[in-house]
């Protein structure tokens, strides 16, 4: 039996000493390559889509970045909260990078199958449509003041906008100097709010010097002078204010406007007239910098959720009660809501078919018709959606259903404190102008129905590039739900392919402004044309020739 060789016991020592160092040198080795790894990884919870810092000419820039300087101001004035996530959230509430809940993968999957997530979020082409309102060489500064325009508008928050931009339109077409216009006070929300605690006044009255005169008071030598009231007949052209309004300066010098809603036409104007319009809504315009400070915040603190949806729910009492839309209420909330149609005096349809209003599609969807069509669009269940509304009616009752589909429903009380809302509450106008902004800026807007807030939220994003903007069909929907409803048929492929193509040529692509309704006569002609703010191409809008083009052509700020 050979004897087990042996080596020598300096040889043995030498071995271990090296395998000794060899395992240092691997450690070593291992946590240095640990180390570059982690310093190389990038978070990236959701690929952002909001728009870039842009140096060509023909965009404008954002919302958030076109009033950075007024709220870095403001923040420093007023010690706006910074957090992206105010104390008041839970956990579950939090952004996702701020809670321990992962979201799910780029890929997601949605009742049509597994949806490419850029898709979802993918802006319709502006088909290289740009900002075109600076007037010609040919437009002059604003001729000498015939007298004063004194101007009471009517409505909410939009319609109150809209107004008050076609009548520095009116001013410039009769030569007067427009006093700034008075708030509605009297209207559905009883908002105290002056023109000055909505809108950035100064700015309103100098970005229009080139164009109309505008003081902020009546000067007190004509304080007591006769004025003229008139309501100004809807929808007219220039030869109206030219020839019959303008003539009223032969005796007055104050003429008021007892209303200021739709008394422009929408089409068949001056395009210098049209210009000014879009100039008036979408650079003079701006709201106040407090609102503006605390719209860019909410911004902020969706945009750590990534990519959102502001939703317009327009499923409040206000609405249900005046266009009578009952279906999914209950008896006593359907009485509730008659009673105070019966006593809106200047609500003048009182007697509504609820059933036959829903299914000409004049109705706002339902939070739970909201669900359904959401989950057809492919859109999943982590999805951050914002909702741009005031109190919905019945509350949770209503809400419960689309919660269940999304539960990341954020709204500005849930996004800001008590404290940071407080300056705005009890002021519908301003709390509008928050959800406004937020809307504006979001990735994709949605709106249940197309009252005046969708409409000039829609006008805006197409003016500022075509965003991606989903109007719901709700004539055709309604027929989907009620099959659901009555189990004709189920939520699943089928459904959503068919949703998917109703909506595929409604997501905010450019097209020409709508004309009439063939057929139509009279005022009902007028009606059925699509407003000027919803779509101000071709007016406002025009394609851009080349890069070369003279900057003036389009709207800087």
């Amino acid at each position: 039996m050979k004897e087990k060789m042996q080596w020598p016991w300096p040889w043995r020592r030498r071995k271990v000493v090296v395998v000794v160092v060899l395992r240092k040198l691997l450690t070593c080795a291992i946590c240095v390559i640990a180390l570059m790894g982690l310093l190389s990884v990038r978070v990236h919870v959701f690929p952002s889509s909001k728009v870039s810092d842009l140096t060509d000419p023909y965009k404008l820039p954002t919302v958030t970045q076109q009033h950075e300087l007024n709220y870095q101001k403001l923040s420093a004035e007023k010690k706006w909260t910074q957090e992206l996530t105010p104390p008041h959230l839970s956990k579950e509430q939090a952004p996702p990078h701020l809670s321990k809940a992962p979201l799910s993968s780029h890929k997601l999957n949605g009742a049509n199958g597994s949806l490419d997530f850029e898709k979802l979020w993918k802006q319709p082409s502006n088909r290289d449509f740009v900002p075109c309102v600076q007037p010609g060489s040919n437009y002059t500064a604003p001729d000498e003041s015939r007298g004063y325009l004194l101007v009471h508008t009517n409505g909410g928050l939009n319609q109150m906008r809209a107004g008050i931009c076609d009548m520095v339109a009116v001013a410039r077409i009769i030569n007067a100097t427009l006093v700034v216009p008075e708030l509605d006070k009297r209207s559905f929300w009883q908002d105290t709010s002056n023109f000055s605690d909505v809108f950035d006044e100064d700015h309103f009255i100098n970005a229009l010097a080139n164009d109309v005169k505008v003081i902020k008071k009546l000067p007190k030598d004509l304080s007591s002078a006769t004025k003229v009231v008139r309501h100004f007949r809807s929808w007219s052209g220039l030869e109206y204010y030219r020839d019959e309004i303008a003539s009223l300066w032969e005796e007055f010098q104050v003429i008021r406007a007892a209303k200021s809603d739709s008394r422009l036409a929408n089409n068949h104007l001056p395009p210098d007239i049209q210009m000014l319009r879009c100039r008036a809504c979408y650079e003079a315009l701006r709201f106040s910098p407090k609102i503006e400070a605390m719209g860019k915040l909410l911004v902020d603190r969706m945009r750590a959720y990534g990519p959102f949806i502001a939703l317009h729910l327009r499923y409040e009492k206000d609405m249900l009660a005046f266009s009578g839309c009952t279906h999914g209420l209950s008896d006593v909330e359907a009485e509730e809501l008659r009673t105070i149609r019966e006593n809106t005096a200047y609500w003048k349809i009182k007697d509504i078919n609820a059933t036959e209003q829903r299914s000409r599609g004049h109705c706002p969807l339902t939070p739970t018709e909201v669900g359904i069509f959401l989950t057809g669009l492919g859109y999943p269940s982590n999805t951050p959606i914002y909702i741009a509304a005031g109190e919905i009616y019945g509350g949770d009752t209503h809400m419960a259903d689309l919660r269940s589909r999304y539960p990341i429903l954020m709204s500005k009380e849930k996004l800001a404190s008590v404290e940071e809302l407080e300056p705005f509450t009890n002021h519908a106008s301003q709390m509008a102008a928050l959800d406004y902004i937020v809307s504006v800026e979001s990735d994709v807007f949605i709106p249940s129905h197309s009252g005046n807030m969708a409409r000039a939220v829609e006008g805006h994003r197409r003016f500022l590039g075509h965003r991606k903007t989903i109007s719901p069909d709700r004539k055709a929907l309604v027929r989907l739900f009620d099959k659901i409803e009555k189990g004709l048929l189920m939520e699943g492929r089928k459904v959503s392919n068919r949703i998917s193509e109703i909506h595929k040529k409604l997501q905010g692509s450019p097209r020409r402004r709508r004309g009439p309704v063939s057929g139509t006569k009279g005022m009902d002609r007028f009606r059925s044309e699509e407003a000027f703010y919803v779509n101000p191409l071709p007016d406002c809008l025009c394609k851009r020739v080349s890069e070369n083009v003279n900057a003036s052509t389009a709207s800087m700020r």
